[in-house]
């Protein structure tokens, strides 16, 4: 098995012509997808959330590229507080930023690469949800959050699978900066996308 896997990787990497854009081309690529997001230490669950925005991409050579990015993201946790038969109360912190991805990309085979990078990120809205019943009384309620700090860095790294133009891509946005005052709470986001790219 080893022996298998061993030449694979040559395989791999004797391959000539790894990117699938000329080297000097800038790309740009719409993209769409979803987010898995928590904050840690709040004890809290993934939300689902959007996230969309596109991002350019120059071709330095066959195997390396830098790219920048606009990205609408929903992000945030979600959590239960239960207290018997008293309350059942779900909570959702529905967190959204507008997100500057700068990643280095390199292709170790046709159309695949691996990124990393640093990514600020902008908040845009912090709002609560709840829902479920205190004391008998089952109802709603939302509102804005204070306290959430207006800049979030992350640091993204993932990977990238290209075929006829259409990119799917995976990435962990690994946060570095606290997110709420006065607190040890990161952001942490699994983001998945598809996107078109073309040559400009």
């Amino acid at each position: 098995m080893k022996k298998i896997v061993l030449m694979a990787v040559v395989m791999l990497t004797s391959v000539a012509t790894y990117a699938q854009h000329a080297v000097g081309s800038v790309a740009l690529k719409p993209m769409v997808g979803v987010t898995l997001a928590n904050v840690t230490d709040l004890s809290a669950d993934m939300k689902v959330g959007l996230v969309a925005g596109g991002e350019l991409e120059y071709q330095m050579t066959d195997r390396f590229s830098l790219s920048g990015g606009l990205l609408y993201s929903m992000e945030g946790c979600k959590f239960d507080a239960n207290y018997g038969s008293v309350a059942n109360v779900k909570t959702k912190y529905n967190l959204e930023y507008l997100n500057v991805p700068i990643l280095a990309n390199f292709y170790v085979a046709p159309g695949f690469a691996l990124k990393a990078g640093i990514q600020p990120g902008f908040k845009m809205n912090a709002k609560y949800k709840t829902d479920g019943n205190v004391a008998g009384f089952s109802g709603s309620t939302e509102g804005d959050i204070d306290g959430f700090n207006s800049v979030n860095f992350s640091i993204p790294v993932g990977l990238s699978y290209e075929f006829s133009d259409f990119v799917i891509d995976a990435r962990y946005n690994w946060g570095i900066s606290k997110i709420i005052d006065n607190t040890d709470c990161k952001s942490s986001v699994f983001q998945f996308t598809l996107g078109y790219k073309f040559d400009l």
